[in-house]
C-alpha cells in the first residue's frame, strides 16, 4: 500500500498539495465567515442600541421642551443596565442650542461623559446616525450609536447610547472557537478522504512494483494483469523491454558458443602440431597456445556469466548447495583427513541467480580452503541486513587453519591466472572468477584473517 513517506514520492506530493489547498480554503472561508458573523453581531447589537435611542428621541419629542428649558428625563428607559454604575451601558443627551451646554446622563455614568463619534471622525450615515467604537469609563470598549435631533424652535439635541462591546467580542470569540473546531474536524476528515484517494489511486503503481520484483526474483517473466489506461502503456513498454533484453541475451549466448567452437579448433591444431617436440619453436608454440586457451576459456566463461546475470529468472536454495559441496570436498581431499563444519543460520535462504554460478563460487572457495587447510575448514551461511534499495543479502564465510595470506598477497591472488604456489593444482582462475561473478550479481568478495589462523573468504550475494 502506498503511503506518503518520502518528499520525492507521488503520494507525498499529492497529499502535501491537498493539505496546502485544504488549509488555504479553510482559512479563507473561516476568515470570511468570521467577518460576516462579526458584521451580523454588530448589526444586531446596533439594532438593540437603536431601540434605546429611539426611546430617548420619542421622549424628547413628546416633552416639547422650549428653548432655554431643561432636558427631559427619559422615564421609558427603565432597564437596570442604565442604573448600575459603570455597567457598560450608558445614555447621554446634550442640548446644543442653549447658551450653556446642558448634558443629562444615565445613572450608570456617575462621572465624566461619553465621547462623540463626530469628534472621532466617524462618518454620518443616512438619517443622521453614526455608529462606531470608542473608549469609555473604566477602560471599557464601547459600541456607540449617536444621532443629531433637530426640533427647530424646540431645540437641537445630540443623543448617544452606548453598550459594552465585550458582549460582541465574547460572542465572536465563541463563534470563532466553534468555527475552528468544526473546520478542524472537517479538515481532518477531508485529509483522510484524500489519503484514501491517494492510496486507492496509486495502488496500480504498487502492483507494478510487486510485479517488477517478481520478474527480478525469477517468479515471473513479464508484467501480468489489468492496469488502468493511464499506466497500461508503461506496462506494455516494460514488457517490450524485458522481451528485447531476453532476445539480446540469447543472441549473446549464441555468439559466445559460436566463438568458443571457432577458437577451440585452431588452438587444438597448434597444440597437436607442437606435439611432444622439444625444439625451441615447438615449446614456444605449445606454451603460448596453452596461455591462449586459458585466456580464451576465462573470457568466454566471463561472457557466459554476464549473459546469465543480465536476466535473472531463477532462484535456488543455498543450504543444500553448501552442504553438498562440503561433503563433496571432503571426499576429494580425503587424503588430508579434513574436518569441514557447516553452519547454516537460516534454512530458507535462497540465492537470486543461477544455481551453477552459486556452486562455482562456493565450490571454488571451499576447494581453495581445503587445499591450504591443515586439518579444519569452517563454513557458515547467515542473512545480512537489508542493503541499498531494500534488497536482501546473505553472507557465506569460509575459514581455514592454513598459513593464510598477507594483505599484499590477497590483492595479488585476485588477478586472474595468478598462483602463489605452483605446487598446488589449479589454473589460478578460481578466485578471479569468484570475484567477477560476485560483482556481476551486485555482491562482494572479501578476504581477511580467519579466527582459526588461516584465510577467511567472505561472499555476500543477493537473496530472495
Amino acid at each position: 500500500m502506498i503511503l506518503p513517506r518520502t518528499p520525492g514520492s507521488l503520494a507525498f506530493r499529492l497529499f502535501l498539495s491537498a493539505v496546502v489547498v485544504t488549509a488555504l480554503v479553510l482559512l479563507v472561508v473561516g476568515v470570511v465567515l468570521s467577518s460576516l458573523y462579526r458584521a451580523g453581531a454588530e448589526r444586531a447589537f446596533d439594532r438593540r442600541l437603536d431601540v434605546y435611542l429611539k426611546t430617548i428621541v420619542g421622549g424628547i419629542a413628546n416633552s416639547a421642551v422650549s428653548a432655554g428649558a431643561g432636558l427631559p428625563d427619559p422615564q421609558a428607559l427603565t432597564d437596570p443596565l442604565f442604573i448600575f454604575p459603570f455597567s457598560g451601558w450608558y445614555w447621554q443627551m446634550a442640548r446644543l442650542d442653549s447658551a450653556d451646554l446642558v448634558v443629562r446622563r444615565s445613572r450608570s455614568l456617575p462621572e465624566g461623559s461619553l465621547p462623540t463619534l463626530e469628534s472621532l471622525g466617524v462618518e454620518e450615515r443616512p438619517g443622521g446616525v453614526r455608529e462606531g467604537y470608542a473608549p469609555g469609563p473604566e477602560r471599557q470598549n464601547l459600541r456607540l450609536v449617536e444621532r443629531m435631533l433637530d426640533l427647530g424652535q424646540d431645540g437641537r439635541y445630540l443623543i448617544t447610547v452606548a453598550g459594552d462591546a465585550s458582549e460582541i467580542e465574547e460572542e465572536i470569540t465563541n463563534f470563532n472557537l466553534a468555527l475552528v473546531g468544526t473546520f478542524g474536524v472537517l479538515g481532518v476528515a477531508f485529509l483522510l478522504i484524500v489519503l484514501f484517494q491517494v492510496r486507492f489511486g496509486l495502488k496500480p503503481l504498487s502492483r507494478i512494483q510487486e510485479a517488477l520484483a517478481n520478474v527480478r526474483s525469477g517468479k515471473a517473466e513479464r508484467l501480468e494483469g489489468d492496469y488502468p489506461e493511464e499506466i497500461a502503456p508503461l506496462v506494455s513498454e516494460v514488457n517490450a523491454l524485458i522481451d528485447a533484453n531476453k532476445e539480446i541475451v540469447e543472441r549473446a549466448r549464441t555468439h559466445v558458443g559460436n566463438l568458443a567452437h571457432a577458437l577451440k579448433t585452431p588452438l587444438s591444431v597448434l597444440l597437436n602440431e607442437a606435439g611432444n617436440r622439444e625444439d625451441p619453436l615447438a615449446v614456444r608454440v605449445r606454451d603460448q597456445a596453452e596461455v591462449m586457451r586459458d585466456q580464451v576459456g576465462h573470457h568466454l566463461e566471463r561472457a557466459r556469466m554476464a549473459a546469465r546475470v543480465s536476466v535473472v529468472a531463477s532462484v535456488c536454495d543455498v543450504a543444500p548447495i553448501v552442504t553438498g559441496l562440503a561433503r563433496t570436498m571432503e571426499k576429494i581431499h580425503r587424503t588430508k583427513d579434513l574436518a569441514i563444519d557447516v553452519v547454516v543460520g537460516d534454512e530458507d535462504i535462497r540465492f537470486r541467480g543461477e544455481r551453477h554460478d552459486l556452486e562455482e563460487m562456493i565450490g571454488n572457495l571451499i576447494d581453495n580452503a581445503c587445499k591450504w587447510a591443515a586439518a579444519r575448514v569452517e563454513v557458515s551461511v547467515v542473512m545480512e541486513t537489508r542493503g541499498a534499495g531494500d534488497r536482501s543479502y546473505f553472507r557465506v564465510t569460509i575459514d581455514d587453519d592454513g598459513p593464510g595470506l598477507s594483505p599484499g598477497k590477497r590483492a595479488e591472488v585476485r588477478r586472474r591466472g595468478r598462483r602463489l604456489d605452483e605446487s598446488k593444482p589449479g589454473s589460478g582462475l578460481g578466485l578471479s572468477i569468484v570475484h567477477e561473478l560476485a560483482a556481476l550479481y551486485g555482491g562482494r568478495f572479501e578476504m581477511n584473517t580467519a579466527p582459526l589462523g588461516g584465510l577467511r573468504t567472505e561472499l555476500v550475494l543477493p537473496a530472495v
